[in-house]
């Protein structure tokens, strides 16, 4: 089977022998290929966009090649250069290469270049191998199984005869078949029309992406605008379906499994009814290989014998493995002697692979180190002998001369390359290399011509030392003219480049360093026109000494392109800038100080304001934990504190107009203070708020205390209580918190169905609980948390304890006491009427009652009765009555 599948996949890269995809094509293929991709790596959090580009790294490559076959790759280069990116590719194509798969004319070179051709056929190369080989299918695999099984699944269905992957799919009726095969729920197929392709396709395609997993690889008018549909993006597309619908595959590959089973034992009752000519059979097959396995003939080369290294592998995988079998059905000793001779032969064969190896190896070397040797040596000679110094100035012969010097030391550097190889052929002499003679002629050449350039070589550097004496004293003056103008012409440039400088200061600290070093600066100036006279001086020198000798200057100076006048025009320049940087750097001086007393102002506006809102918020904390007094008296203080506070809003506008000024003039620091505009607004809303929010709570505690009947040594109670368990004096207790609290005021929660019911605890009872530290039992703590922190918070507030506990300490009217108020209304009948209600109630009220009370059906009703022992027991519920 591996064999079919490798030449059906061969025949499948024709791709590669074509010049050019059909336009068509190739935009299928893009997307078809594109999608399949994502579909696997998106099970690895990533996908692709452009196929061409995003495989050049070959990062997502070797991701792909990881999700689909669930094994790992070795590590990939994480470098940029294109080098790391072709070592990428190349690790992933070998991946691909040890699958069994054959890669036609795919390089990583053209993979990193985003050839799409090429990147196309790799794609298809990998879905071949990990989507479409595998299908098999009545002993058909690959492309025949995958048509096999599609002409199977859609032959009961009209209009649908699937005989290729191209226009049997062109109406889309196909592929609804397939869908409604496997699931017949997702598909209407009897609606479907064959004049209708669009709507087919895009019927299959969003069912197939919604409902399957199969993501939409194609658009219907991909299909249909094209005269003939890509062959390989419709196998890729149904591939997708073949692996969708697998499970449905089980039961067919189970009775396959069977039959092939029942055929195996029916063959080996066939070889049991043959055993004696089998046996035969193998004597024969072994008299014959052992001949062969001792033939130990050597040959020359590798690759030779990696031929029969292949041959003895097909002994092993296709001839010996049916004997194996056969002998374990024999008690043969002649197999003994052939498993001695095979193991014999192929340890002789690795033995002559490592030598011939190591042949190959040595002379792969010497021809390597021989072509990079004669690649140097290659116009070397004619370099030597050309005599370019007789026309040359001082200075190309002083550049000529120090390039012979480099030369020659990269001569000596190559010295050790001529040994090695010398040494590389004298060894593969020794070991009878087959093609040792012409190693010997090729590295007779090499030393020969050695020889020769070491002798140009000396004969060169004579030359040029000769000629330069001639040339140097008159070089000697244009050299120290070029050693002093270079650095005085970078100082100058350095200078303008300073002087030409943007600057950004943020205090009056930075301007000043600037002012200093631009003062440091101007006091060598004098020193630096010193040594630009005296460089002009020397080029003066040069005239003068040319002028008196009647030497003709072949130029200008050969050291330096730094003229006297290009010096002379820096300079003037450089003056100018002189002043207009002292202008510049006193403005911002000016305006750093005006920035300065900005800050300081503010400054001390804010430290001002800072402790003030700090202060009277300590006094707000204090004054809410130590309130005195009645409750009226604690209001009225209240109200005349924050009188006085709202009294300093005045000093914080002032706070903000002077940072509206700081603002203005982009100042974003400040060491004069640690405090924010922003920080101190917050505080002082926060103060605003929390004296606000006292005060509401004080009053809040005047309506509850005149509501329900709590006095004031309660109320002072509670506050005491909450303060102690408020530790952190946020106004609010935590549930553990509010749960002590109850407890210290001897509430008893395990009892509080009994204590709702008029069964109250006793005093001295309730004393023992507190002293003895008992807790809250946890439902009937949760029950009174949802009353007092209806959302859910984990917080109560003072005000939600001042509620539920005035309900808790307040007489509440039972249901018996409420039943028998109604009987009072009633005239002690045992109903009520409507007209009852309202003469003696509120009106809405009464009509509040009527609304919900039910008829009265006891024997001494009269018409329009109503029963309000019913509507007493709805209101408080039976486990209260």
């Amino acid at each position: 089977r591996f064999l079919g599948v490798q030449t059906y996949m061969e025949q499948e890269n024709d791709w590669d022998r074509d010049l050019l995809l059909d336009p068509a094509w190739e935009k299928q293929q893009r997307k078809t290929f594109t999608a399949w991709c994502n579909s696997h790596l998106r099970k690895a959090g990533t996908q692709i966009e452009n196929i061409e580009e995003d495989f050049r790294d070959g990062l997502k490559l070797m991701l792909l090649l990881e999700v689909i076959s669930g094994e790992r790759l070795p590590k990939p280069e994480r470098g940029k250069m294109r080098v790391h990116k072709i070592n990428n590719v190349n690790k992933a194509l070998d991946f691909i290469a040890s699958k069994g798969v054959k890669l036609v004319s795919i390089g990583a070179e053209e993979i990193v270049d985003g050839n799409a051709k090429m990147t196309l056929g790799m794609i298809w190369t990998i879905i071949l191998r990990f989507a479409i080989q595998d299908i098999s299918v009545e002993e058909t695999s690959a492309k025949e199984g995958l048509l096999l099984w599609c002409q199977r699944k859609t032959a009961p269905y009209k209009n649908v005869n699937v005989q290729n992957f191209h226009m049997s799919w062109k109406d889309g009726l196909a592929f609804n078949a397939l869908i409604h095969r496997h699931r017949p729920d997702l598909i209407d197929y009897d609606s479907l029309r064959k004049e209708d392709p669009v709507t087919n396709l895009n019927n299959a395609f969003e069912v197939a992406e919604k409902h399957l997993d199969i993501p939409k690889m194609l658009d219907a008018e991909d299909i249909v605008n094209t005269a003939r549909p890509d062959e390989k993006a419709i196998m890729t597309y149904v591939s997708s379906f073949y692996h969708a619908f697998s499970g449905a595959q089980k039961a067919e590959t189970a009775a396959n499994r069977i039959c092939k089973v029942l055929a195996v034992n029916q063959e080996n009752e066939h070889m049991m009814e043959n055993y004696e000519k089998l046996a035969s059979d193998l004597l024969e097959w072994i008299r014959r290989t052992i001949p062969w396995l001792e033939n130990r003939e050597p040959k020359n080369t590798v690759n030779e014998m990696q031929m029969k290294q292949e041959d003895f592998r097909d002994y092993r995988c296709v001839h010996k493995p049916p004997k194996v079998w056969e002998t374990s059905l024999l008690r043969n000793v002649t197999w003994h002697t052939l498993e001695g001779a095979e193991k014999g032969y192929e340890e002789w064969i690795l033995s002559e692979i490592r030598r011939l190896e190591r042949l190959e190896h040595l002379a792969e070397k010497f021809r390597q180190k021989a072509a990079i040797h004669e690649s140097w040596t290659d116009g070397k000679e004619a370099m030597l002998t050309q005599r370019d110094y007789e026309t040359s100035t001082l200075s190309e012969v002083k550049a000529l001369l120090k390039k012979h010097e480099a030369f020659e030391s990269d001569l000596a550097a190559h010295q050790d390359r001529v040994e090695q190889i010398a040494a590389i052929a004298q060894e593969l002499n020794e070991l009878d290399y087959y093609d040792s003679a012409n190693v010997n002629i090729r590295c007779q050449k090499i030393c020969d011509q050695w020889d020769v350039l070491g002798t140009l070589t000396q004969k060169r550097k004579e030359s040029l030392e000769r000629t330069e004496k001639q040339l140097e004293s008159i070089d000697e003056l244009y050299l120290e003219y070029a050693k002093r103008a270079a650095p005085f012409n970078n100082w100058m440039e350095g200078a303008m480049e300073d002087l030409q400088d943007m600057f950004i200061v943020h205090n009056i600290e930075e301007i000043q360093g600037l002012i200093t070093a631009h003062e440091q600066f101007k006091s060598t100036l004098a020193e630096a026109n010193k040594e630009r006279e005296a460089i002009q001086a020397i080029q003066g020198e040069v005239q003068r000494i040319a002028q008196s000798n009647g030497i003709k200057l072949s130029g200008a100076n050969p050291y330096t392109t730094i003229t006297p006048e290009s010096i002379d025009n820096k300079w003037e320049k450089a003056m100018e800038m002189v002043p207009q940087r002292d202008d510049a750097l006193q403005g911002e001086l000016h305006k750093q100080n005006s920035n300065d007393s900005l800050r300081a102002k503010f400054a001390t506006q804010a430290n001002a304001v800072g402790a003030y809102i700090q202060a009277k918020m300590e006094e707000i904390g204090r004054i809410s934990i130590e309130m005195n007094g009645t409750l009226e008296d604690q209001l009225t203080n209240l109200r005349d504190y924050q009188t006085t506070i709202l009294s300093y809003a005045p000093e914080v506008q002032k706070l903000e107009n002077d940072h509206q000024l700081i603002q203005e003039a982009l100042i974003f620091d400040n060491q004069y203070t640690s405090y924010t505009m922003e920080h101190l607004r917050v505080g002082w809303e926060q103060l605003l708020t929390t004296i606000a929010r006292t005060i509401n709570e004080v009053e809040n505690q005047i309506l509850t205390r005149d509501a329900k009947g709590i006095s004031q040594e309660q109320l002072y109670e509670y506050r005491t209580s909450f303060n102690h368990f408020d530790k952190d004096h946020s106004g609010a207790l935590q549930a553990e918190e509010f749960k002590a609290c109850l407890i210290s005021l001897g509430y008893d929660v395990e009892n509080e169905k009994q204590k709702r019911s008029g069964q109250m605890l006793a005093d001295d009872f309730r004393a023992l609980l507190i002293s003895t530290g008992t807790s809250l039992g946890e439902s009937e703590f949760n029950r009174i948390m949802s009353i007092v922190d209806p959302n859910g918070s984990g917080a109560v507030t003072f005000q939600a304890f001042i509620d539920f506990m005035s309900r808790e300490t307040t007489d509440t009217d039972t249901a018996d006491q409420v039943i028998a108020s109604f009987k009072i209304l009633a005239a002690d009948k045992s109903y009520i009427t409507a007209d009852e209600l309202r003469r003696e109630l509120p009106p809405d009220q009464a009509e509040y009652c009527i609304a919900r009370m039910a008829p009265y059906t006891g024997p001494d009703g009269v018409d329009g009765a109503l029963d309000y022992m019913s509507f007493s027991t709805a209101l408080y519920g039976e486990s209260d009555l």
